[in-house]
C-alpha cells in the first residue's frame, strides 16, 4: 500500500481555498480558478498588514470573506487614519491658526481700538507659546552671559541699584501723574500705611524681606419670579460659570494659565513652587478647590507656605461667582483686575506678615505639573461641572437667606425694645457693633485709600458688612448704591447720603472683592483639614493672621485702584442735553442740573441770570424750569 500511486481522479485542494458554510451553485463552481487566484492575492495584503489580521479572522467567523472584503476599502481608509493622526491633527492646526489670523487682522484693521483687547491676549499667548522654543535656542548663551552676577557682592549691588532706580521711577511718576490730581497721593500714603500695620504684626520681624427668613427668603425667592429675583438671577450665572470653568479644565487651559502665571510670579518674588501655584490658582477657582491643586505636597509644605496658601483665597474670589456680582451690576473690568492684582500682592504681603524661617523642600523652579480633569468628553466635563456648582449655589442662597433672616430677627426685637422707651426705628443697622466699627474706626481707614470725606461712611459700612458678614451682602448694598446714582437720585435727601461718587464705587469694588470675612475662617479650615487631617493645629495656628493679610491685600488693591483712577470727564454735553425734553431722571439729569443750579443766581423780582455755559441761552429759563421739575433746590423756590 505505501508504493501504490495517488488515485489520478483525486483533486488537491489549494494551499490558499477558504471555506465557507454556504454550498456552492454551479456558477460558483465554473469560478472556484478566478476566486481563488484572488483570494489568494487579499490573503497576501492581509499577511502584509497585521493590523487587518484580527479584522479578517472575525470575518471569517461572522460573514465570511467575500463580505470582509467588501469592507476593505473603509478598513484600510481607517487603518490610514490610525497610522497618519498626527500628521492631521497638525493640518487642522494648521487650518485653525491660518483662520484665527485671519480673524486677528481683520479685526485690528477694522477697528484697532475696540480689538485691543484681542491684541494684547494674542501677544501673551503668542509669548508664552515661543518662550519654551527660545529657553532652549538661548537659554545656554544667558546663562554664560550671567555667570559674572552669580557673585554674592555683586549680586547685592545689582539689588540695590535696581531698588533705587524703581523708588526714583516712582517718584517720578507719582510727582508727574498726581500733579493735576493730588488726591491720589493719599491712596499712595494708604498702601504705605497697610505695609507699615503689617509690618508691625509681623510673625518673625527679624526674617522679614520687605521685597519680598422671611425677609431672607423674600431677598432670595422675590415676588416676581423673573425680574427682581435674586434667586433666578445671580444663582444660575454661579452655574454657568462652573460649568464653562469645569470644560475650561477639561481642556487643560485653566492648567495652562495657572502654571503660566504661577511661573512667573515664583521667577519673579523668589516664592517656592506649591505656594505660587495655589495663589495663581485663586484666580480661578475657589478658596476650596485651589489647595487641591498641591494636595500632595500640603502635608510637607512649612507654616509661612500654608500661611500664603490661606491669605491666597481669603484675598481672592472665584470664577464661578464672579458672575453673580457682575449680575449685581458691579463693574466688570474692575472685579477682574481686583482678583488678578490679588495674586502677587497675596504671596508679598504673606511673606510680610508671616517670613519664611523653616527649610521648604518645594524651592525647585521647574514648578508643578497639573493633571488634566478626569472626565472623558466635553460634555462629561460640562455636566460635573454643572453638578458641582449647583452645591456653590444652594450654599450661597443659604448663607444669604440666614444672614438676612436673623438680621431681621434682630431689627425686630430692636424695635420692639425701642418702642417701650418710645425710640422709634432702633434697628440692627441704626446701633449695630458694625455700624460703629465702620462708622468711627474704618473711617479713616477708607479716607486712606483715596475716599472723599463725605463718601466714607457708607464706604466704611460696605466694608464692615463684607467682613462681618460676606462679600454678597456688601456687593448687593453696593449694586443699590449705584442704581440710585444712575436713575438719578438726588445724592442728599433730608440731610442723608444716597448715593457714592464713582471714584468711590471703584474703590469699594476693589476692597470688596475677596473672601476675607469670619465665616470664611470655617470653610477654609473644614476645606485644608479634610485634605491633611493631622495638621489641624498647624492651620488653626495662622487661619486668623492670614484671614486678616487677606483683607489687607483687598484695601492695598483698593489704595492701588485710587492711584491709577482718572475721571473720564463730563459724561454728556450739558448744554446740549438740557436743551432737550427729558421725562426721567438719569445720572446725567441730575449732573447737568446740579451745573445748572451752581450757575444760576437770583435777582430778587427780576428773571435769574446765568453765568458759565448757561450765559445769553434763550432755553436756560426752560431748562432750569424742567431740572426743578425734577429736584428740589433754593433756585426754585
Amino acid at each position: 500500500m505505501a508504493g501504490k500511486p495517488p488515485c489520478p481522479t483525486q483533486a488537491v485542494p489549494p494551499p490558499l481555498q477558504l471555506s465557507f458554510s454556504f454550498s456552492p451553485s454551479l456558477r460558483s463552481q465554473r469560478e472556484s480558478i478566478p476566486q481563488v487566484e484572488e483570494n489568494r492575492r487579499w490573503r497576501k495584503q492581509v499577511e502584509e498588514s497585521p493590523l487587518l489580521r484580527p479584522q479578517w479572522r472575525l470575518a471569517q467567523r461572522t460573514r465570511g470573506w467575500s463580505s470582509w472584503r467588501s469592507q476593505w476599502p473603509f478598513t484600510k481608509a481607517r487603518s490610514f487614519c490610525k497610522t497618519h493622526t498626527s500628521l492631521f491633527k497638525k493640518i487642522l492646526l494648521g487650518l485653525l491658526c491660518f483662520a484665527y489670523a485671519a480673524y486677528f487682522l481683520a479685526a485690528c484693521i477694522l477697528n484697532f481700538q475696540r480689538a485691543l483687547a484681542l491684541f494684547v491676549i494674542t501677544c501673551l499667548v503668542i509669548f508664552a507659546l515661543v518662550l519654551p522654543f527660545l529657553k532652549n535656542l538661548l537659554g545656554k548663551k544667558l546663562t554664560r552671559g550671567l555667570k559674572p552676577f552669580e557673585n554674592s557682592r555683586l549680586k547685592l549691588w545689582m539689588k540695590w541699584v535696581f531698588a533705587g532706580a524703581s523708588l526714583v521711577g516712582l517718584i517720578l511718576w507719582l510727582a508727574l501723574d498726581t500733579a493735576q490730581r493730588p488726591e491720589q497721593l493719599i491712596s499712595f500714603a494708604g498702601i504705605c500705611m497697610f505695609i507699615l500695620i503689617l509690618f508691625a504684626c509681623s510673625k518673625h520681624h527679624s526674617a522679614i524681606f520687605l521685597n519680598y427668613t422671611v425677609a431672607g427668603s423674600s431677598f432670595v425667592f422675590g415676588d416676581m419670579l423673573v425680574k427682581d429675583v435674586f434667586a433666578f438671577q445671580a444663582l444660575p450665572i454661579i452655574i454657568f460659570f462652573g460649568c464653562v470653568m469645569s470644560i475650561l479644565y477639561y481642556l487643560g487651559l485653566v492648567q495652562w494659565v495657572v502654571q503660566k502665571v504661577a511661573w512667573f510670579l515664583q521667577i519673579t518674588m523668589g516664592t517656592t513652587a506649591t505656594e505660587t501655584l495655589a495663589v495663581a490658582g485663586n484666580i480661578f477657582v475657589g478658596m476650596t478647590e485651589a489647595p487641591l491643586l498641591i494636595r500632595p505636597y500640603l502635608a510637607d509644605m512649612t507654616l509661612s507656605e500654608i500661611h500664603a496658601v490661606m491669605t491666597g483665597g481669603f484675598a481672592t474670589i472665584s470664577g464661578t461667582v464672579l458672575g453673580a456680582f457682575i449680575s449685581f451690576g458691579v463693574d466688570a473690568s474692575s472685579l477682574i483686575s481686583a482678583s488678578v492684582m490679588a495674586a502677587p500682592c497675596a504671596l508679598a504681603l504673606s511673606k510680610l506678615a508671616y517670613p519664611e524661617v523653616e527649610e521648604s523642600k518645594f524651592k525647585s523652579e521647574e514648578g508643578v505639573k497639573l493633571p488634566r480633569g478626569k472626565e472623558r468628553n466635553v460634555l462629561e466635563a460640562a455636566s460635573n461641572g454643572a453638578t458641582d456648582a449647583i452645591g456653590l449655589a444652594a450654599n450661597v442662597a443659604a448663607n444669604l437667606v440666614a444672614f438676612l433672616a436673623v438680621l431681621a430677627f434682630i431689627n425686630a426685637a430692636l424695635s420692639w425694645l425701642g418702642e417701650l422707651v418710645d425710640i422709634q426705628g432702633l434697628t440692627f443697622q441704626a446701633l449695630s457693633f458694625t455700624q460703629v466699627i465702620c462708622s468711627y474706626i474704618l473711617r479713616p481707614m477708607v479716607f486712606m485709600m483715596g475716599v472723599e470725606w463725605t463718601d466714607c461712611p457708607m464706604v466704611a459700612e460696605l466694608v464692615g458688612i463684607k467682613f462681618f458678614t460676606n462679600e454678597f451682602v456688601a456687593y448687593q448694598q453696593l449694586s443699590q448704591y449705584k442704581n440710585k446714582r444712575l436713575s438719578g437720585v438726588e445724592e442728599w435727601i433730608e440731610g442723608e447720603k444716597q448715593w457714592i461718587s464713582v471714584r468711590a464705587e471703584i474703590i469699594t469694588t476693589f476692597s470688596l472683592c475677596g473672601f476675607a470675612n469670619l465665616s470664611s475662617i470655617g470653610i477654609t479650615l473644614g476645606g485644608l483639614t479634610s485634605i491633611v487631617p493631622h495638621r489641624k493645629s498647624d492651620l488653626s495656628k495662622v487661619v486668623v493672621r492670614a484671614l486678616f493679610t487677606g483683607a489687607c491685600v483687598s484695601l492695598i488693591s483698593a489704595c492701588v485702584a485710587g492711584i491709577l483712577y482718572v475721571p473720564r470727564g463730563a459724561e454728556a454735553d450739558c448744554v446740549s442735553f438740557l436743551n432737550t425734553s427729558f421725562t426721567n431722571r438719569t445720572y446725567e439729569t441730575y449732573v447737568c442740573c446740579r451745573g445748572l443750579f451752581q450757575s444760576t443766581s437770583l435777582n430778587g423780582t427780576n428773571p435769574p441770570s446765568f453765568s458759565g455755559p448757561w450765559e445769553d441761552k434763550e432755553f436756560s429759563a426752560m431748562a432750569l424750569s424742567n431740572c426743578c421739575g425734577f429736584y428740589n433746590n433754593t433756585i426754585c423756590a
